[in-house]
């Protein structure tokens, strides 16, 4: 089974996000940054279906040169090999545009199943994943926890407004990730040693034969970044007993916050 995994490198949200002075885009100073939390789980899903049937697990990533590093903690939880698309016209393209040439790069090697997280945690767009099934004419299941592979067939339990369903489809297929799916593993230390010696190909647009005057222009626009509003501090209620302090509560959401 030839499986590849759609990933992305985001800033941890353990990091101080600040705005940079453009009002568009963020500081990269001091932050740092990681594998996409729902692209873990899309990894190791990948990792046990291969132990589970043999195979192949190849990486893909789009993005700047560092984001090697997103892509060699994958190598080193367990993935055969890595692809990283690196190009400066990358930075200008949306998720629609990162799909065709996510698209493209899967074009041309084997697959049975792509497997993608349902969300990049820095832009929250949920695009990419099922516009690369609608650039490649596969099957799309979505916000997928739990799946199971038998005669060429893939039966996935997935999350929808109220509950979930149960949606079958022939392979190829692509999959994305929701929460509950597995419990990713870490690198381990030779695990880490490992992937260092695995192989990682950089390719450019060039390389796939991607013309960034064919992706166009991106459908959407950052018009300016702010950072929230600071919250106030709480009050407490003060009383003597229970009664007292229910009674202050009540008439400080009547008469000072005015929600009841």
């Amino acid at each position: 089974m030839d499986i590849i995994v759609l990933l992305k490198q985001v800033p941890s949200t353990e990091s101080m996000i600040e705005i940079a002075d453009d009002g568009v885009s963020i500081k990269p100073d001091g932050i740092k940054w990681i594998l996409n939390p729902y692209d873990e789980f899309a990894v190791e899903e990948a990792l046990r279906i291969r132990e589970a049937q043999g195979g192949s697990v190849t990486i893909i990533s789009a993005g700047p040169e560092k984001a090697a590093e997103a892509v060699r903690t994958a190598l080193a939880m367990g993935a055969d090999k890595g692809v990283l698309i690196t190009d400066p016209a990358l930075k200008n393209y949306d998720g629609l545009g990162t799909a065709k040439v996510l698209a493209q790069a899967v074009k041309e090697l084997p697959h049975d199943l792509i497997i993608a997280g349902q969300r990049a945690v820095d832009d929250d767009n949920y695009l990419v994943g099922a516009a690369v099934a609608e650039k490649l004419g596969l099957p799309l299941i979505s916000m997928v926890f739990q799946e199971e592979i038998q005669d060429g067939r893939i039966t996935c339990h997935k999350t929808v407004d109220g509950g979930s369903v149960v949606v079958e489809a022939a392979l190829p297929v692509l999959f994305t990730t929701q929460k509950g799916l597995n419990e990713p593993r870490y690198a381990s230390l030779p695990g880490i040693m490992k992937a260092k010696k695995k192989p990682l190909d950089t390719k450019s647009l060039a390389d796939l034969g991607v013309d960034p005057v064919e992706v166009g222009d991106p459908k959407t626009k950052v018009k300016s970044l702010k950072t929230p509003p600071e919250r106030t501090a709480g009050r407490m209620i003060e009383g003597e007993s229970s009664t007292e302090k229910a009674a202050a509560l009540v008439k400080a959401l009547h008469e000072e916050a005015k929600v009841i």
